[in-house]
């Protein structure tokens, strides 16, 4: 009879890599599973436990046998397994010596291809424990480690050298080996608090023998909630508010296996220097958490994370205010020294940086920047000679010694200098506001003149590196092009800013010398930056066929698209939406299959029917009354009329032969419909709403 018990795999090791542990303990999870479905063994819930020096999975309900296991061989066809007297072929005798029997044990399987020899056989399960090791070596095999090593003499490969390994299934040790190492029934406490072995009586009792007396919280995710409340109240013990920021927190969380935290000062004159740069230091480089005051400023006191529990906590404090020291001091030196010139003095210096080969200087760049934002500014109630300034000096903090030590501080950096300079207030916000969107979800500039400048710089880099020939790759994308094409997007949709794409684009090609960019650049970058708009409205719930749909018209109007896009969205809620689909869809097929229609308006006196008589009607009292709306781009009103039309559509296609006998009738009939498809398609091809129209 199968029983069950629990099942413990931990692999030790030395210090794994932070940022790489939720990874790699989600993969060893993901691959453990799908070897226990392999090998057919049933499971219930698997807990997952990640520190700096192990990996380890926790299966619950885990049958301690394999089910029955039966293989099916499929052999030669029937119809070439015996000769023309009814012998055995030699390609069917060979099929049962292949099986280990006798010609008369084979079956026949039938499909729907044919008949086949086939073979059956039956073998009782394994035990669970003679699997484990094989599943976890295949486990640990399929980790996304981008560079394994060897450790010793042996030829096992990890991420980082193993120490120990523990099976456990229930109470019994699971005799083995993993990756060279012998299997045993004990783990590991802390390296200094506690590095002797913790054996281990039962797989269920691991979590809690690390915690009670073994200063290890084996769970990632309760360590890290840990950290969180520690943090939190030693800032709250000096009146202050920790900053959190969620990849710190993920990071210190994959660096400890004991967190302590102990709150540091710094010395108050740093706050001098501009507050992104001592969060940066002391978030990057030092893994502490800065803290802030009521009204959020930052103040001269951190929060260190340390991973063991000091008799003399002072010391772990002054050490830590020691390290952070030299640092601070370093980026007043840059910040001083920066300050010496003004930022337009930078600019010189960016004629020698080179953006790209065959595009030239950073100086190059910012001058074609210049020339696009000063045409776009007319669209953003800007005035041009702002948006040029603001170009000039976009770039010119990339050469300063602050942004050279910290590249994430640029747009930063160039609007604390900006304001030091004197530059206009907002020349000074675009400088920091021109990165934005960096993300999804992230905020849009709040200035015109970010805005214009966010725009101008990326349109720039995408014609240019797309009239040159390096358009993104699946896994390759160095110049950030699909960021920069959502963001293109972003900025004009949700700025409501009425600009034809198109006409942009070639604005900023034109801006390039003579044979740099491929003739066709325009209209690729102009697709490549529309077919984001799917991903775009996707995450918004829209669906993929309402972008079809649109964009099927040739609208290059991403803002207008927006309504369009919304209009249909909201059409398709209406009674009538899906009858009037599938009319579009059914007259576009009959469209298709005839000689292209004439340009002759529909002659009344051929309507020879009530019920295209009244279409007919319907189609020009409709196509009178919707162009004032199309002009406003009213477009759900467009629809909403379009929508009215369904009982004569019905009828129409009820009553009339379409393709009647007498030419001259057929031919007006489908110009009768060509008018009811253009009608339709104001706003969007209907006919592309497959959804609807199943």
């Amino acid at each position: 009879m199968n029983t069950l018990a629990d099942l413990l795999i931990e692999i030790g090791t030395e210090e794994l890599p932070p940022l790489a542990l939720p990874t790699l303990i989600n993969a060893f999870a993901d691959g453990l599973r799908q070897q226990l479905k392999t090998h057919g063994i049933a499971h219930g819930d698997l807990e997952q436990f990640a520190a700096p020096r192990r990996l380890a999975l926790l299966i619950r309900a885990v049958a301690t046998h394999q089910p029955e296991q039966i293989t099916t061989r499929r052999g030669p066809a029937v119809a070439a397994a015996f000769t023309a007297d009814g012998q055995p072929t030699p390609a069917a005798l060979g099929f049962a010596r292949s099986c280990g029997v006798e010609f008369a044990d084979l079956q026949r399987e039938e499909t729907e291809k044919g008949a086949w020899l086939s073979f059956c056989s039956q073998r009782p399960g394994l035990a669970t424990a003679q699997l484990v090791p094989a599943m976890t070596e295949a486990a640990l095999a399929g980790l996304p480690i981008p560079k394994r090593m060897r450790w010793g003499a042996g030829e096992a490969e990890f991420v980082r050298p193993v120490q120990w390994i523990c099976l456990l299934l229930g109470d019994a040790p699971i005799a083995g080996t993993v990756l060279g190492i012998a299997a045993g029934a004990s783990t590991r406490g802390h390296r200094f608090h506690h590095p002797e072995p913790i054996p281990l009586k039962n797989a269920a009792d691991y979590a809690e023998a690390l915690r009670d007396g073994g200063f290890v919280e084996p769970s990632f995710a309760r360590r890290r909630e840990l950290i969180r409340e520690q943090v939190t109240a030693v800032a709250a013990t000096a009146g202050l508010q920790a900053r959190i920021d969620a990849e710190l927190l993920e990071e210190v969380t994959a660096l400890v296996e004991w967190p302590q935290a102990l709150l540091c000062r710094f010395d108050a004159s740093y706050l001098e220097i501009p507050p992104e740069v001592l969060i940066e230091t002391m978030q990057r480089n030092q893994k502490y958490f800065p803290l802030d005051d009521a009204a959020g400023q930052l103040q001269a006191s951190f929060v260190a994370v340390t991973n063991l529990v000091s008799r003399d906590p002072a010391q772990i404090q002054a050490g830590n205010e020691r390290v952070i020291r030299p640092r601070f001091a370093d980026a007043e030196f840059f910040w001083t020294k920066d300050l010496t010139q003004p930022l337009s003095a930078f600019a010189e210096r960016l004629e020698t940086v080179v953006f790209q080969d065959k595009l030239g200087t950073i100086a190059a760049k910012s001058r074609r920047v210049a020339q696009l934002g000063q045409t776009l500014a007319l669209h953003f109630d800007l005035e041009p000679a702002l948006i040029a300034r603001a170009a000039q000096l976009s770039k010119c903090d990339l050469v300063t010694a602050m942004v050279y030590e910290f590249p994430s501080l640029q747009g930063v950096m160039g609007r604390y200098y900006a304001e030091r300079s004197g530059e206009a207030p907002e020349v000074c916000a675009a400088l920091a506001e021109q990165y934005q969107p960096k993300f999804a979800g992230d905020a849009l500039p709040a200035s015109n003149c970010g805005k214009v400048l966010a725009l101008a710089e990326r349109i720039d880099t995408l014609i240019g590196i797309f009239g040159i020939g390096q358009r993104p790759t699946g896994t390759r994308d160095p110049y950030a092009l699909r960021r920069a094409s959502i963001a293109v997007l972003r900025l004009l949709i949700e700025n409501d800013i009425n600009l034809d794409l198109r006409e942009v684009l070639r604005t900023a090609a034109a801006g390039f010398d003579a044979g740099v960019l491929a003739a066709d650049t325009v209209e690729t970058v102009l697709a490549y930056v529309l077919e984001r708009l799917d991903g775009y409205y996707s995450e918004r719930g829209v669906a993929s066929d309402t972008v079809a749909a649109v964009l099927s018209c040739g609208v290059t109007n991403p803002c207008d698209l927006d309504r369009r896009i919304a209009a249909v969205t909201a059409f398709r809620a209406l009674p009538a939406a899906e009858a009037l689909a599938a009319a579009n869809k059914r007259i576009r097929n009959i469209l298709s299959k005839t000689n292209a229609i004439d340009a002759q308006p529909v002659d009344p006196a051929l309507l020879t029917d009530p019920a295209e008589m009244r279409l007919a009607a319907r189609v020009a009292e409709l196509n009178a009354a919707i162009q004032p709306l199309a002009a406003q781009r009213d477009y759900l009103g467009v629809l909403t009329a379009v929508a009215e039309l369904r009982p004569e559509v019905d009828a129409f296609f009820t009553e009339v032969m379409v393709m009647a006998e007498d030419a001259a009738i057929r031919a007006n009939r489908l110009r009768l419909l060509h008018s009811l498809a253009e009608l339709c398609s104001q706003v969007a091809d209907l006919s592309r709403l497959q959804a609807m129209v199943a």
